[in-house]
């Protein structure tokens, strides 16, 4: 199993949420599992970006 650091920003309409270390570990390395996980996505990559709209 790969171990991946992460550093995680939150923004909810353009305002930054704090969150702590665990946050940040528990829900990049989440995010970093499923994406790394798609098919095209390198093992070498540095940063994704998700948005997530209300429809």
């Amino acid at each position: 199993m790969m171990t991946v650091n992460v550093e995680m920003e939150i923004f909810v309409d353009g305002e930054e949420i704090d969150t702590n270390e665990f946050v940040q570990n528990v829900m990049g390395r989440a995010i970093a599992g499923a994406v790394s996980a798609l098919k095209g996505v390198t093992d070498d990559w540095q940063e994704i970006g998700v948005k997530v709209k209300i429809k």
